[in-house]
């Protein structure tokens, strides 16, 4: 419970005056709602109780007929602005919530961010944060609002009908409401979980299904995946109606709780009518008080049959973890020999000096005592087997994998004495998984720099070798699917490199840059890349021959 207390801490905390604003019009709304049908039924009475005495012409209607459309109005009215309010503020506070979580996941580790690629990870991670609207909307805010109104209520009757009926009605509700809420907390803990569960589930199979129906079809595989999405679907509306027999169950219940508490309000208001202790239009009061008041459940019995899906989806996003496909295999490490000489600084250029790094619980480390440096204008190739560390070697050199030894330096700079926006406008790193996103081709290329040309898109595509494929798409406004869908695999990270050089930075770290182009384009597109930059210190993990003879020298790692 303590993470859910947190959640709703987050929440609270971000926009705390619309909550605190849309609370205030909850519990108005639902006091006007328990005045409106008191006063109505009090009204209806009196009038009744007057007719049959003969007073029908003295009793004044004015001032009841009044009183009741104000509270319909202020209920109508109110319930507008409190939805407006709290919906407002909850997902401006689950927006803050996902840029935090990121931020966590960031601060976590390369590795992490690189298990958060996976669909399963992403999907889970905004289900979670999805699930948490209902920590301020179906349990908090409306828990609130029942306290106080039921507070009043119980003042309220007390003072104008008299304490049995008040205590009756209000401790059926507190009580009897209460222990009903309790039991479907912890009735609707499994099946709450299991249907969020399943719900993801088929959410991923029929994405699946979607994304690679091509190759679905094309290898015989789609009844496979239709009958998997349709087995995903029989799970989750299992799930969903086990979840749905709690919540009907629960308002079964919580029906029964107000019908008690309807009929011991009308037989101690009877009561009190024959001992002569009241009118009855008076005593009738405590019986419509006691039927409005079940309008306070409803939130609040969703809320608690949906208590352990917040519960579950709490715990894992206030811990900053999430679910992904599997981990990062690490690299198989081995010491390298010193690659250049050492020297104090490199002028616009990379130094790093006796490097090492260890992957957390590694025995071995991954690279140790390694020392480089790469000059303004000179491009560097790093070679080695597959898993020597070229990849971890770059994103240390990045400043995304704190070194366990060692120091690296950006034009004398060190790594850690830059800002992330210094360091992030000073180098750029082409891993070998980039992401594209759904939009324009120009959209893409803008994620790198604000106010982007024409004249500079055309000009780094050009230097990617990718302007005659762009043309031929429709140019610039050409739209790409999710991921880039639209360009073949070396089209895309060609216009992955594009929006590196963009940046125009002095230190370009590349992974396997080519991979995936024929010789001739991967020639042509690697002269582009040092026209565009023609004083960039530029590194890459190579083993492809044209890289290699691009490099004006080699880094050899074993």
């Amino acid at each position: 419970m303590s993470a859910l207390w947190r959640a709703w801490r987050v929440v609270a905390a971000a926009r705390p005056a619309l909550l605190a604003q849309g609370a205030a019009l909850q519990i108005g709304v639902l006091a006007a709602g328990v005045g409106l049908l008191g006063l109505s039924g009090w009204f209806i009475a009196a009038a009744g109780a007057a007719g049959m005495a003969g007073a029908g012409l003295a009793f004044n209607v004015f001032g009841p007929a009044a009183g009741v459309r104000g509270l319909a109005l202020a209920r109508t009215a109110g319930r507008y602005g409190e939805r407006l309010l709290t919906h407002d503020a909850t997902l401006r506070a689950l927006a803050a919530l996902r840029v935090d979580l990121l931020r966590r996941q960031a601060a976590a580790g390369l590795d992490q961010m690189l298990r958060l690629r996976g669909a399963r990870a992403l999907n889970r991670m905004t289900a979670d944060v999805d699930a948490l609207d209902g920590v301020a909307l179906r349990l908090a805010l409306p828990l609130a609002a029942a306290l106080a109104v039921l507070a009043a209520a119980w003042l309220a009757l007390w003072l104008g009908v008299g304490p049995e009926v008040a205590g009756w009605v209000v401790g059926c509700y507190a009580l009897a409401g209460g222990a009903v809420l309790a039991v479907t907390a912890r009735a609707g803990r499994g099946p709450s979980v299991a249907a969020e569960r399943a719900g993801q589930a088929l959410r991923r199979a029929a994405i699946d299904m979607v994304r690679a129906r091509t190759e679905l079809i094309v290898h015989g595989r789609m009844t496979d995946q239709r009958a998997r999405v349709l087995a995903e679907d029989r799970a989750a509306r299992d799930a969903a109606l086990r979840l749905d027999r709690v919540d009907r169950g629960a308002g079964l219940a919580l029906a029964l709780v107000a019908a008690a508490a309807m009929a011991g309000a009308m037989a101690l208001g009877g009561g009190l009518v024959a001992a002569h202790r009241l009118s009855a239009p008076v005593a009738g009061l405590g019986f419509f008080v006691a039927l409005a008041l079940a309008e306070l459940t409803p939130a609040l019995r969703r809320g608690m049959a949906e208590l352990g899906r917040m519960q579950d989806a709490a715990g894992r996003v206030m811990a900053g973890r999430v679910m992904a496909d599997g981990g990062v295999a690490g690299a198989v490490g081995a010491k390298h020999p010193a690659a250049a000489e050492s020297q104090a600084t490199v002028a616009g250029g990379l130094l790093a000096e006796r490097l090492s790094y260890r992957r957390p619980g590694a025995l071995r480390p991954v690279f140790a005592g390694l020392s480089l440096r790469v000059g303004p204008g000179e491009t560097v190739a790093l070679v080695g087997p597959s898993g020597s560390g070229k990849s971890t070697l770059l994103f240390v050199l990045a400043g995304l994998l704190a070194p366990e030894a060692g120091r690296v330096r950006l034009a004398g700079v060190a790594l850690d004495g830059l800002s992330e926006a210094e360091l992030r406008a000073r180098l750029a790193l082409l891993p070998q998984r980039s992401a594209l996103v759904a939009g324009t081709v120009r959209e893409n290329l803008a994620l790198a720099r604000d106010g982007l040309s024409e004249d500079e898109a055309w000009a780094v595509l050009e230097a990617a070798g990718l302007d005659t494929v762009i043309r031929a798409k429709g140019g610039l406004a050409a739209q790409l699917g999710e991921g880039g869908a639209g360009l073949s695999g070396g089209e895309a990270r060609r216009l992955a490199l594009a929006r590196a050089l963009l940046r125009r930075p002095q230190l370009l770290l590349l992974d396997e840059p080519t991979e995936g182009l024929d010789a001739a384009t991967a020639a042509r597109v690697l002269a582009g890349v040092r026209r565009f930059l023609p004083e960039a210190a530029i590194l890459a993990a190579s083993h492809r021959p044209a890289e290699l003879d691009w490099a004006d020298r080699l880094i050899r790692l074993v």
